[in-house]
Order: structure tokens, then sequence, then C-alpha cells
């Protein structure tokens, strides 16, 4: 628990000079607010639900709670609706977590790249192909 006191105020200054996902996403203009607070969202999934360790995960690793997330809340819906966000590959969620991570929103290790998010599955095939009801 954070003690009172000086260094208490000065975390809470921090937090309240942060941006919000929404501005954040408006101010770039890449993705629509839904689908940046989505990918942050799935974050919190994936480490509950995807993870087979506490902690640090990969681009891949990501990518695919993202994926299940979206299937789970969505379904066949999937893959249009993280287009209209302008979300059409797995690199577009590594955008969005590298936007974030700008902003201060999530953090990577000094071993992360933006490619870790490239080509890790095809959108049509997994919302699309391979969806079963």
């Amino acid at each position: 628990m954070p003690e009172q006191g000086r260094d208490s105020k000065s975390v809470d200054t921090k937090m309240a000079r942060k941006k919000s996902l929404e501005q954040i996403a408006r101010e770039d203009g890449r993705y629509h607010p839904k689908a940046v607070r989505f990918v942050f969202e799935g974050l919190s999934y994936t480490l509950k639900k995807v993870a087979s360790e506490p902690g640090h995960i990969s681009g891949e690793i990501l990518c695919e709670g993202v994926r299940k997330l979206a299937l789970e809340r969505w379904g066949r819906l999937a893959m249009m609706l993280l287009s209209s966000w302008g979300v059409r590959t797995t690199r577009d969620f590594g955008e969005i977590v590298y936007l974030m991570i700008e902003h201060k929103w999530m953090r990577a290790q000094p071993a992360d790249s933006i490619e870790d998010f490239s080509d890790v599955y095809d959108f049509k095939t997994v919302f699309k192909d391979q969806f079963k009801f």
C-alpha cells in the first residue's frame, strides 16, 4: 500500500496527467477509441486466461488472447467489428500496444519489438474460416 505524504501526491499528480485511452486514440487518429480500449482489456484477459505464467507476455501471446476475447464477445462479427475500428491485422494490435506504451498505459521489455505482432495470424482465417458455432 502506498504511503501517504509527499510521494503519494506526486504519484497522484502523474496519474492525473496521463491521457485517457480515448484521448490517445483520437489524437493518433488511426484507430477508433473502442479498439484501443479493447486491446487494453485484451491484456488483462490474456494474463488471466491465456498466459502460462503471470507477468510479461509476448506480442504473439497477446494476439492470441485478443483473438479469443474477440471471438468470445462477438463471434462471427469479430472481424467486421475490428475492421470498422481500423484493426485489420495483428500488426494493428501491435501498433495499438506501442501507442499505449508511448503513453505509459503499458510497458515493454528491451527485447520486445513491434515486429512481434506482424503476421501472427490471418484475420479471415481465424475469425471466419475457422469459426465454429
